[in-house]
């Protein structure tokens, strides 16, 4: 690890502790040359799919559009940096096991899900876009299934 002060390659770990429920690593480094004290961060690598979208293309995993989706629908409403980071990290899990390649649908279907634990109204913001509802009676269907 090269030191963000000096560039000198010459560095160690001073500390080391696991962090974010044990996926990560937090390690406390000093510079040989300079001593200058730093922190890096280990993390697994960030999920690695291809989106199979409706019209049968494949694109790849996006997580910034998937965040974007999410603050949009919560627009306005005081949910914390820290709790959307844990729904994106724990749907990303999920769709990761599907396998290399996940339909959006299931991406769709997990967002709908988490947003409607948190927050109904951005539930239906989010469903809104996402089925792309063409009249007043899909949105009504829609509040309906939400309420029973």
């Amino acid at each position: 690890m090269r030191c963000p002060a000096c560039l000198s390659e010459k560095t160690k770990v001073v500390d080391s502790r696991d962090t974010n429920e044990g996926r990560e690593t937090r390690r406390r480094r000093e510079c040989e040359d300079c001593e200058n004290r730093f922190t890096t961060f280990e993390k697994c690598q960030e999920a690695n799919f291809m989106v199979i979208k409706r019209d049968h293309s494949r694109v790849p995993y996006n997580r910034e559009k998937v965040e974007r989706g999410i603050w949009t629908a919560l627009k306005k409403r005081k949910v914390g940096d820290d709790k959307v980071s844990e729904i994106i990290r724990a749907l990303e899990e999920e769709w990761s096991r599907i396998g290399k390649e996940v339909p959006s649908e299931a991406i769709g279907a997990g967002i709908m899900r988490k947003l409607k634990a948190i927050y109904e109204v951005a539930y239906i913001r989010f469903a809104s876009v996402y089925r792309d509802f063409q009249d007043v009676d899909s949105f009504e269907r829609e509040l309906e299934d939400l309420k029973d």
